[in-house]
């Protein structure tokens, strides 16, 4: 188009929206304008202009923010944050507004499925709704009556995946809830905080006021790679005031290249830091006595455990510079309370240590006093609707003799250790398992040792999931049911009880296409085929008017006031009024309960061993244009960024001859061989550690485009540890060296190792 010919219909469109007038305002405008004169045929307006707007709650990743969606002739044409939300406004972020493409992509499932050919071979044949939920029955009843409750398993994630919970509830299985988001992420700072503040600190949500903080310290966290809207909001507000930012990170991450000090540590060490900081602040006095002397318990208990740990030790260890050190922790300890000291989310890295760091940041944050003050953690309010009788199965779990549960003292609160149901599968110890159930998760890209899930399928009499798209979950199922999208159903009504408290619902954007079906749905009508007493109400809306009902709501006068109702928060308290929820009121920096239970009390180094000679440890992270796996197959996400790279240090890509934008092939300790992938040589990775973005590498051919795009961290994550509080499994205890061109690379050592750090141990096979 000449330019001549772009200002003449520039200026055409511009005249012609002139005339038109919206009609109405705010929510639910239909798709049509105003003729120019009364009487006139109405015109559709360009574009998002004019279209319908329904409220609702995002799901393309977990933070779910309000979300409105924008409909055309019965077509999802655009995404925006709601305007009502006090959390996130109009603002979504780019995974936010690429949800239209997950409702029309072109692979998603669209009718139940039957496996025909070999389990992972991507074989199936259509099947009816009622073929496919009478399968389902058939096996779960069959595998119970001659296994028993307790051989039938439950991997579930996220909104889809709570209905069909009360479903495996009910068979007395006391695997019917695994959720790998707990043991392969948050398990282990959960963990911490709950025993040490009293409360979930850090779950799906992070309750730290960054936005009134003087200083932010970020151990691990990297903030704006890791995309939650609100969350970064609060980051960036705190940063615009002027608070400080220290960043402790091997990777010169997004949020180190905003950094007042940036600590480049070596991996596996950064408890050792911690536990210095700690040491150093009591030693110097530099504690808030006060908030110590009236609301902690254990201090002296705390004191001499850390007196090993000095600035000096901690450096060698850390392989970091001891002034800058003291420099951030100084800062930290002149700003105290109002001090933002990231609880962090993923926990799952090492294994033996990982509650332990995660308690000393909550104990350096009572050091701090930053509780219930401006900047510091904070408490939730909680929102409450009303319920709806019916909703839960009330059943006696079948506790066998020996329950997958036991070894793990608070494994009870969150599942079963996804890691023992594999074992118990493999093996029949302690007793067989030989269904699974999957719902919200890629279980392949999620759980370490891919390969050893896959040989456990084998083994299993029975495995069905509900899905979207055809990923690595779905290629090694029996039964696929085809999920409507959470653009297409109602879920459960949704609470935020951060700072700005509100309630909202999730409901049908645009009608469910194909045969796909809601999550409730699918749960009530197994229910019935099972003759289980659980969810009475036919429709959705039944339930959800219920809950609305205390409120003086309706999901009709919701929607009239834009989707949202807001609530008044109470985050801060006086130290008058603070007590915490523990049973003591108290924050406890000495955990009794972990002594109980014959763990360590106080947090303490843990070495974790380092690479072995020729190879560097294998990290990863997030993406701001992807949610895990699960967005690879999205077009316009694919098409910001199709495939990762590998992050590798200059120094050594210089010493091996890889120059940026190589091609290569990890080769991990087990021999285990990547998808071939290219570099990233950059200054900003240390050299004993290379850097991978999560969820690539597709082993789905059914996803077309995402499909071998990249290479997948989890398949190279083939060793891991336990830990031993809550069972979750270490994602960051495996190493890798490269192959080019079909010659292997050792990686060379740059910065030599301190002598208190062992390596890991190659065995090698006879």
């Amino acid at each position: 188009m000449k330019r001549r010919e772009f200002i003449k219909l520039s200026a055409a469109g511009c005249a012609a929206l002139g005339l038109m007038e919206l009609q109405g305002r705010g929510l639910f405008r239909p798709a049509v304008s105003q003729g120019a004169t009364a009487g006139a045929t109405p015109q559709y307006l360009p574009g998002s202009l004019g279209a319908k707007e329904v409220p609702s709650v995002c799901e393309m990743c977990f933070w779910r923010c309000p979300i409105v969606g924008k409909v055309k002739d019965g077509k999802l044409v655009k995404i925006e944050g709601n305007p009502k939300s006090p959390s996130n406004g109009p603002r979504v972020c780019a995974r936010g507004n690429s949800g239209v493409q997950l409702v029309y992509d072109p692979d998603r499932m669209k009718y139940p499925m039957k496996r025909i050919g070999a389990r992972g071979e991507g074989k199936w044949a259509k099947i009816s709704w009622d073929e496919a939920l009478d399968e389902i029955v058939h096996n779960m009843q069959k595998v119970k009556k001659e296994y028993g409750p307790n051989a039938i398993a439950y991997f579930d994630h996220g909104a889809s995946a709570e209905f069909m919970r009360e479903i495996f509830k009910a068979t007395g299985t006391e695997n019917y809830t695994n959720e790998p988001a707990f043991f392969q992420c948050v398990g282990p700072v959960a963990v911490a905080y709950l025993n040490t503040a009293g409360y979930l600190v850090s779950g799906t949500r992070q309750y730290i006021d960054m936005g009134n903080a003087k200083v932010i310290l970020l151990v691990g966290s990297h903030i704006g790679e890791n995309v939650h809207v609100s969350h970064v909001r609060e980051f960036v507000a705190g940063l615009n005031k002027g608070a400080k930012l220290i960043v402790v990170d091997p990777r010169f991450s997004a949020p180190a290249n905003k950094a007042d000090i940036y600590l480049p540590i070596r991996p596996g060490t950064d408890t050792a830091l911690l536990l210095s900081w700690i040491n150093y602040v009591i030693q110097k006095n530099l504690y808030d006595k006060e908030f110590v002397r009236d609301h902690c318990n254990g201090f002296e208990k705390l004191r001499e455990s850390v007196k090993p740990y000095t600035i000096e030790w901690a450096a060698k260890i850390c392989d970091l510079n001891p002034n800058e050190m003291r420099k951030a922790i100084e800062l930290l300890a002149k700003h105290r309370p109002n001090v933002a000291i990231h609880p962090g989310r993923h926990s799952t890295w090492y294994g033996k240590e990982d509650v332990g760091r995660h308690q000393a940041l909550a104990i350096l944050n009572g050091l701090m006093g930053a509780v219930a003050v401006p900047g510091g953690i904070y408490f939730q309010t909680p929102v409450k609707p009303g319920k709806a009788k019916g909703m839960e199965v009330e059943v006696e779990e079948n506790t066998p003799a020996i329950s997958l549960k036991t070894e793990y003292p608070y494994a009870e609160a969150l599942g079963t250790p996804t890691a023992n149901i594999i074992k118990a599968t493999l093996t029949g110890k302690p007793y067989p398992i030989k269904l699974w159930g999957i719902n919200g998760v890629n279980i392949l890209q999620t759980i370490p040792n891919p390969y050893d899930t896959m040989e456990a399928i084998k083994k299993l009499d029975f495995i069905f999931c509900s899905e979207m798209l055809a990923g690595e979950t779905a290629i090694w199922s029996d039964i696929i049911l085809p999920d409507a999208t959470y653009l297409e159903r109602y879920d459960a009504i949704h609470t935020y009880d951060g700072l700005t408290p509100y309630l909202t619902i999730r409901q049908p954007v645009v009608d469910a296409m194909f045969e796909t079906r809601s999550p409730y749905w699918v749960a009530h009508q197994l229910a019935r085929k099972m003759n289980i007493n659980v969810f009475p109400y036919e429709k959705e809306q039944d339930y959800l008017n219920l809950q609305l009902q205390p409120l003086g709501l309706s999901i009709e006068k919701l929607n009239a006031q834009g989707g949202i109702l807001t609530f008044p928060s109470k985050p801060y308290r006086s130290r008058k009024e603070l007590k915490l929820p523990t049973d003591s009121g108290k924050y406890e920096l000495y955990v009794e309960d972990f002594a109980k239970n014959k763990l360590d009390p106080l947090p303490k180094f843990i070495t974790v061993t380092a690479p072995p000679k020729g190879y560097m440890r294998l990290v990863y992270g997030r993406v701001p244009m992807h949610t895990f796996s699960r967005t690879m197959n999205n077009l316009w996400l694919h098409n910001e960024m199709p495939e990762n790279e590998l992050w590798l240090n200059d120094e050594v890509a210089a010493k091996i001859g890889i120059k940026d934008g190589d091609i290569v092939v990890m080769e991990n300790q087990d021999g285990k061989k990547s998808n071939p992938v290219k570099v990233k040589v950059t200054a900003g990775m240390r050299p004993d550690a290379a850097f991978l973005p999560h969820g690539f590498g597709s082993k789905s051919p059914l996803l077309t485009k995402a499909y071998n795009k990249g290479a997948s961290d989890q398949f190279m994550i083939t060793r891991y540890e336990n830990d031993p509080y809550v069972g979750s499994s270490s994602h960051r205890t495996s190493f890798i060296r490269l192959i080019k061109d079909g010659k292997t690379l050792d990686i060379p050592e740059i910065r030599p190792l301190p002598p208190e750090i062992p390596r890991f141990e190659i065995k090698k096979t006879a």
